[in-house]
């Protein structure tokens, strides 16, 4: 249990950059859902779709080839030397390109005449992959103060400039103040928020730069060939993660049926709903960072797959936990996006649900890389994402984006499944899948009671049910994980 407290607070310490961090971030939505229509905000979701793509290309998991070969403190300077040295060369070829070849990508991508978007993109790719090795050192050598306090000025910076660019410009020029001409133009709209993007990037960048002088010569060539075989494999599960959680955005404005803006307007108000979704994974995010050096570390303790089992109950715990409270108090956190994207709102419970799910996929397919058996965990991406991919093509063009989060669902479900039951032969984890499903399911339930019994009641008794439901969740949890086994222990 000492262990699981250890990384329950390295989680809440990352969770302040990530959970905190990325909560303040999505709280611009609300802006830009009221300053931008859905059409325009469609670009927003489709463009960093695109680049979420992008950036397996541009960082090919070198910081989980840095945890898998850097973990022991002999091996880590030579680890991180090579690691920094290839994306430092890799990075600059693929910027290289994406600026060369701006014009016919946008064309491509149907914003013709928008090539900046490309180098900007281009640009802020590059600085966040330079990041990410630094960021996993910060991690594995367990040092979250600075790492949360890089991310945590990273976010301040893209939140202060989309402000100033989207709000405070518009207000002064509307008011007579004509210096703010000299920085913004009312005519780039949508592009304020990349060029946010692009400079907080730069900026962390920078921070970062004291990490770069651990970079030591030679560059080890055999080390650098076993990290590539060793990620080559995560970089397929990388992109068929992206598959499974973004192409359905890409795949939208080809496969709905209106016109180009209409389908633009749909993906637009699928991408806010998302983000409604988004606090489970938040919550991952935040988990992630503080597990991967966490299970490495502790791999070879005599009790490191009970200990997993018991970590990988108490995100489903805390994950269910945070579901059920979106859930129930779904009709007021609607408001957080402009009355325009309202009709979304369905989409929610499905996402959330398949959140969950992706959460839980993480904590399964741990042994992937513990095992170095990430060609396994290849083939289950591959084939998550060949279900996304052929449902989409049959649900979006029917169903529309109430589809796609099905086809989401149905694919994150698919995953969990397939890597728990491939882990259950080669590293066999004493999984509570029953205690887990009870959560999960029973959060879904108290919601479902919610929704029969409010038409009935007066609005006082409603909030009333809703938070009575929460508390009881918790209560229940308590009774069966702390009360519960602490009776149980003190009767035998």
């Amino acid at each position: 249990m000492s262990l699981i407290k250890k990384l329950a607070g390295e989680t809440a310490l990352y969770g302040l950059s990530s959970i905190f961090g990325r909560f303040l971030n999505v709280m611009l939505v609300p802006l830009y859902t009221r300053t931008l229509g859905p059409g325009e905000y469609g670009i927003v979701t489709d463009l960093y779709a695109i680049s979420a793509f992008l950036i397996i290309i541009y960082a090919y998991r070198m910081e989980s080839a840095f945890f898998r070969f850097g973990t022991p403190k002999e091996d880590r300077e030579k680890t991180f030397s090579t690691a920094l040295i290839s994306l430092l060369i890799s990075t600059a070829i693929i910027t290289g390109l994406l600026f060369l070849f701006a014009q016919p990508i946008a064309s491509a991508a149907q914003y013709d005449a928008h090539p900046e978007y490309i180098r900007w993109f281009a640009l802020m790719l590059a600085f966040d992959a330079l990041s990410e090795l630094p960021f996993a050192r910060l991690r594995l050598e367990q040092r979250p103060i600075r790492f949360v306090s890089t991310k945590l000025v990273n976010i301040g910076t893209n939140i202060s400039l989309n402000l100033f660019w989207l709000v405070f410009c518009p207000w002064a020029a509307s008011n007579g103040i004509t210096w703010v001409h000299w920085v913004w133009s009312p005519g780039l709209g949508v592009g304020y928020i990349f060029l946010s993007n692009v400079l907080a990037s730069l900026i962390t960048l920078v921070l970062l730069l004291p990490e770069f002088r651990a970079i030591r010569l030679p560059f080890d060539k055999a080390l650098w060939t076993k990290m590539m075989v060793y990620a080559a494999p995560l970089i397929i599960v990388g992109f068929a993660g992206m598959v499974n959680e973004m192409l359905s955005r890409t795949m939208m404005k080809y496969l709905l049926t209106g016109t180009p803006e209409e389908n633009m307007a749909q993906l637009g108000i699928f991408g806010a709903n998302y983000k409604l979704a988004m606090i489970i994974t938040l919550f991952t995010q935040a988990y992630r960072y503080a597990a991967e050096p966490f299970f490495f570390r502790h791999a070879a303790d005599e009790n490191a797959m009970q200990t997993q089992s018991e970590v990988t109950k108490w995100f489903t715990i805390a994950a269910a936990t945070g579901m059920l409270g979106i859930l129930l108090f779904l009709d007021l956190v609607k408001h957080f996006l402009g009355k325009d994207f309202h009709s979304g709102v369905g989409v929610v419970p499905i996402l959330l649900c398949a959140n969950l799910l992706l959460g839980v996929y993480y904590n399964f397919s741990v042994w992937f890389r513990l095992k170095d058996r990430t060609g396994l965990g290849a083939w289950i991406s591959l084939a998550g994402a060949a279900v996304t991919i052929v449902l989409n093509i049959l649900w979006i063009p029917t169903f529309g984006y109430i589809g796609a989060a099905w086809v989401t669902l149905i694919c994150y479900l698919f995953m969990s499944w397939a890597t728990w039951m491939t882990g259950r032969k080669h590293y066999p984890v004493p999984y509570e899948i029953g205690r887990m499903a009870w959560y999960s399911i029973s959060a879904l339930g108290l919601w479902g009671i919610s929704t029969l019994l409010e038409p009935l009641l007066p609005m006082a008794a409603i909030w009333s049910l809703r938070v009575l439901l929460f508390f009881g969740y918790l209560a229940m949890v308590w009774w069966l994980e702390l009360r519960g086994r602490s009776g149980s222990k003190k009767a035998e």
